[in-house]
């Protein structure tokens, strides 16, 4: 069960990470295309940070945190 678990979560995490690292492109291309003068979307991606980026930071934290900890307490119980 603590394996499934694991396993979903650490599938979680990666396409996470994915997103966030999408994200981070974008905003880089945006601000780069902004800086020059052409629309490259950063209006868009400005809307999406608050709703999908932000909240998609806070899931990699916590799913990190959640992993370490669940490792710790198996670690305990094993020993």
């Amino acid at each position: 069960m603590k394996e499934t678990i694991l396993t979903w979560l650490n599938r979680l995490l990666v396409a996470d990470v994915f997103l966030i690292l999408l994200g981070f492109f974008w905003f880089v291309v945006a601000v780069i295309g902004r800086s020059v003068g052409v629309s490259l979307g950063f209006d868009l991606w400005y809307k999406l940070w608050q709703p999908l980026f932000n909240p998609a930071i806070g899931i990699l934290f916590l799913g990190a945190i959640l992993t370490w900890g669940i490792n710790k307490i198996s670690q305990k119980f094993n020993s």
